[in-house]
């Protein structure tokens, strides 16, 4: 197999002619570092379809079929919510711009199979894809693809930067991003001039961190990390229909949509619809018309949020979050389509004007604010598309971390089988849940193989994703990158290549060669299995810091014993002997009870509570919030490890000064931990020592693993990219909350807590970094609501302020809503005692 995919020039390729200079970079389905380098050529292609195709939401005037379920616009009659009045000001971005030269497909790839060619390749379009096409057929077309009628495929493309070409492609295309990003600013800083003023200045700015990210509209956010230039998702449908009239009795053929979009799974229905048309019509102008209409779809609507706006998006389930942003886009596009009318900005919306005129066009509020509602035109069939407005890091297709536990948790539950002892994966002792020891694998890099054996490529491909995104929590990357959701024994030379890969296959061969992967999750059975060939686990600093203080211990318990007749107390060895209960086991279980020190690590509590939700009907992104908190979580812990272990860790930055390096927005004394030794402290929290020894000494191996890997490496890339951008930078707001929420305080010791965070917690980003804080799946505002019942008047109506400050923020008033009927009475009661002068 050839490692980077050369042109050649035999193919039944198809280019629009009358276009030059349409230069591409080689791609390939491995790593670059995996891979040699090759040589690539200039291509052709037409010049970039205009989006111009109305979205879902966008409807004629005249149109009838209207539901009424959907909130349809009316400048006239909707009131916007107060924090959203006060954003008007600020212009909003759209993550996908109509002028944007993106396209949502960049391929549209046509494989079939020739019972004495084997796999080919019979159509690219708009232009050759540079590369080996036998083996772009063959990952199209998939083992066992003749005996069903249909089956999903997805595999990842790797751009090949190395050559001389794709290097000066790559930084023409970071120059236009540049340029683009200093023209919007440029523009964004005339259009504020005249609306500066108290009112924007104590809000702030909805764009801070905005501006800090891409312009061009991509979802993807690689361009300029380590980890190189966005993969390439490529979606593969492989229809079989019998013919009696051909060789083998069937014709099968597959169609394959690439993108740089990782939300491929939208495209499905066209794909079904194209390829039915394809089999009708095997010609170019099949595909030409399924890529016209698929990059005129428009995403134009879709508000850019900032980064913190996504996490709070993520992790809630209301529809209407954040719909004051959709308002205020329809608001701005209607502005523009009055200024292109000649019309005023303020008169009634063009179909109050004419409503008899069908190219007048009213926008709709979308039903859900988690996904946004287009169509595609495509053959006259509008297909309706909804597009995820905030997706998370490693998140590819569509995809069950449900489905994904359930099938491997099943069998443990019901006849649980040993593990072999390995320190990385089985944490819990050899009865370690399954899927714990998938994190742990996936966690410290250790190569997984997803088998399925007679089962679909699509429900092995399913699984690799899924585990990418159970491992990464929205926080980690660096496992799809190296992922590969389908692959086949003719590319095993190159996968050993591959440092950590994840792959789904479907041959029973995998099973037979240990020495190619440390751990195999076998599908159909639910059951995994650790190699016998593994590598061993060196002896680190860190297992031998915990090591010496359990040895330490059982002397200094051993002579207490001795003194006391044998009587000892707890002692310190007993606690890294149990290695405890971690206080969040809750992640969702309660701390306590006979078992309490047989989970060394949290995770048998964790495990618990995620299949009491699956059984509750929790939902998926329910799920996904748990394992989101548990990374989080882990993270944490990893960066007390180090600073126990090594005097200091790269996965935390420490608080600067309270008051920005400009002199701006000067903060208050109660906020600065520099002159309040009360708010000293960042981290974790424990109630002591010997829990804080015990959850440690628990996780030491699985940290350990970790910090060798690509993940904790991107990881302290993007922490320290994160601190850059967040507003708040005095105060570790995490481990002051969670004192409130774990420790039991004297109340000067939390009224500094409280006055702190009121102090840094006022404008509109600052609310929103404190909301990621404080989720609604960790009890939301309640720690922050006690205050209202501090013995200090000072700090009652201070908390007063802050919860009427989060009332009125777009996704405040949802967190406001969330609060017990108790909590909202006492604010009540002190805007009275407010306004009658009493205390």
């Amino acid at each position: 197999m050839a490692s980077t995919l050369a042109h050649r020039p035999g193919t039944n390729s198809t280019s629009t002619s009358g276009s030059s200079g349409y230069r591409r970079g080689s791609v390939s389905s491995f790593p670059p570092q995996s891979r040699s380098p090759s040589h690539t050529s200039a291509r052709d292609g037409p010049t970039p379809t205009p989006r111009g195709f109305p979205p879902h939401s966008v409807r004629d005037s005249n149109d009838s079929s209207n539901s009424p379920s959907t909130p349809s616009h009316d400048s006239s009659t909707r009131a916007l919510k107060p924090a959203a009045a006060r954003q008007q000001n600020r212009r909003l971005k759209s993550q996908y711009p109509a002028d944007s030269s993106e396209k949502h497909v960049e391929y549209i790839l046509v494989a079939s199979f020739d019972i004495d060619r084997g796999s080919v390749m019979e159509h690219q379009y708009p232009s050759p894809i540079s590369g080996d096409e036998h083996m772009l057929a063959a990952l199209m077309l998939p083992d066992q693809a003749h005996v069903r009628s249909q089956d999903w495929t997805i595999f990842f493309l790797h751009k090949d930067t190395t050559t001389e070409e794709g290097a000066e492609e790559e930084a023409e295309k970071q120059e236009e991003k540049a340029q683009r990003r200093r023209r919007r600013r440029a523009k964004a800083s005339r259009d504020d001039t005249d609306t500066q003023g108290d009112e924007a200045r104590s809000f702030g700015d909805t764009d801070t961190l905005n501006d800090n990210e891409d312009d061009s509209g991509s979802d993807e956010e690689d361009d300029g990390r380590p980890e190189g230039p966005p993969l390439i998702y490529v979606l593969n449908l492989v229809n079989t229909k019998q013919d009696n009239t051909v060789k083998r009795g069937a014709v099968v053929k597959a169609m394959a949509i690439c993108t740089r979009h990782s939300f491929l799974h939208i495209y499905k229905p066209l794909l079904l619809l194209a390829l039915e048309e394809y089999f009708r019509a095997p010609v170019p102008e099949t595909l030409a018309s399924l890529y016209n209409a698929v990059n005129a779809m428009d995403l134009s609507l879709m508000p850019r949020l900032s980064l913190f706006e996504r996490f709070i998006l993520q992790a809630s389930d209301a529809k209407d979050l954040f719909i004051e942003k959709f308002d205020q886009m329809i608001q701005q596009r209607m502005a523009e389509d009055a200024s292109r009318n000649s019309l005023p900005s303020d008169d009634p919306p063009p179909q109050v004007l004419s409503p008899s005129k069908s190219s007048h066009k009213r926008y709709a509020l979308p039903r859900d604010t988690h996904e946004f509602e287009s169509r595609v035109l495509y053959n006259s069939v509008p297909v309706p598309i909804k597009v995820p407005t905030s997706l998370s890091p490693e998140t590819v297709g569509d995809f069950s971390l449900i489905k994904l536990i359930q099938a491997f948790s099943t069998p443990h539950s019901v006849s649980p089988v040993a593990f072999p002892h390995h320190p990385h994966l089985t944490t819990s002792g050899p009865y370690t849940h399954p899927i714990i020891v998938l994190i742990n694998a996936l966690l410290t890099q250790k190569r997984i193989v997803f088998l399925g054996h007679n089962q679909p490529s699509g429900s092995v491909a399913e699984a690799v994703l899924a585990a990418c995104a159970l491992a990464s929590g929205g926080l980690l990357r660096g496992f799809t990158r190296h992922a590969f959701p389908y692959t086949d024994l003719t590319k095993i030379d190159h996968l050993q290549k591959v440092p950590g890969f994840i792959a789904g296959v479907t041959n029973p061969a995998f099973a037979n060669k240990p020495e190619w992967w440390d751990l195999l999750c076998d599908v159909p059975s639910g059951r995994m299995k650790i190699s016998p060939k593994i590598e061993g686990v060196p002896v680190t600093e860190g297992l031998l810091f915990f090591q010496q203080q359990s040895s330490t211990a059982s002397q200094t318990g051993a002579m207490g014993a001795s003194t006391a007749g044998g009587a000892a107390g707890p002692s310190i060895h007993g606690a890294i002997t149990a290695a405890g209960v971690s206080l969040s086991a809750g992640l969702g279980g309660s701390v306590g009870g006979p078992g309490l020190f047989g989970d060394p690590t949290g995770d048998n509590a964790f495990m618990a509570s995620l299949l009491d939700s699956i059984n509750q009907r929790h939902g998926e992104s329910a799920i996904r919030s748990k394992f989101r908190l548990w990374v989080l979580k882990f993270t944490r812990l990893a960066a007390a490890f180090e600073e126990c272990v090594y005097g200091a860790s790269a996965l935390y930055i420490g608080t600067t000064a309270a008051s920005s390096p400009s002199g701006k927005n000067p903060k208050s004394d109660a906020a600065n931990p520099g002159t309040n030794p009360a708010l000293e402290g960042h981290g974790y929290v424990w109630p002591d020592s010997a829990s804080k020894t015990r959850e440690l000494a628990g996780n030491a191996s699985r940290i350990e693993g970790w910090r060798s890997t690509r993940s904790y490496y991107t990881f302290i890339t993007d922490h320290a990219s994160l601190y850059e951008r967040r507003p708040i930078k005095t105060l570790d707001l995490h481990h002051q909350h969670d004192r409130l929420r774990f420790l039991k305080m004297p109340p000067a010791a939390s009224a500094d807590i409280y006055l702190a965070l009121c102090a840094v917690v006022a404008s509109y980003d600052e609310i929103c970094q404190f909301l990621t804080v404080v989720p609604e799946s960790g009890g939301g505002l309640f720690y922050l609501s006690l205050a209202l019942f501090h013995p200090r008047p000072d700090v009652r109506d201070k908390i007063r302020e802050l919860l009427e400050r989060i009332r009125e923020h777009e996704a405040g008033r949802l967190f406001w809503a969330g609060m017990g009927r108790f909590a909202k009475l006492a604010v009540l009661r002190r805007q009275r005692e407010g306004s009658d002068g009493t205390k």
